[in-house]
């Protein structure tokens, strides 16, 4: 885990993290940490724009995967 210091954060701010906090029945670390991970978190352009990236490293997938997927499917063993 890496700590971090915001610095600098203003009283009304401040103020309403708290009550969330305590409305929420966490620490204002914890609602903290839940806000800079939603802040965060990759929208769906950025997730698209790195499923192109794998696409176009990866390249044209070509064949038929049809008769593996019956097989995995119809294979009646304990272990798969």
């Amino acid at each position: 885990m890496v700590n971090i210091l915001v610095r600098n954060v203003d009283e009304q701010t401040a103020e309403w993290l708290k009550l969330k906090a305590k409305a929420a029945g966490k620490s204002v670390n914890e609602i903290a940490r839940e806000a800079l991970a939603a802040a965060t978190k990759p929208g769906k352009e950025e997730i698209w724009a790195e499923a192109d990236r794998i696409r176009a490293k990866i390249g044209k997938v070509s064949g038929d995967s049809t008769a593996d997927i019956r097989e995995f499917r119809d294979n009646k063993g304990r272990y798969r």
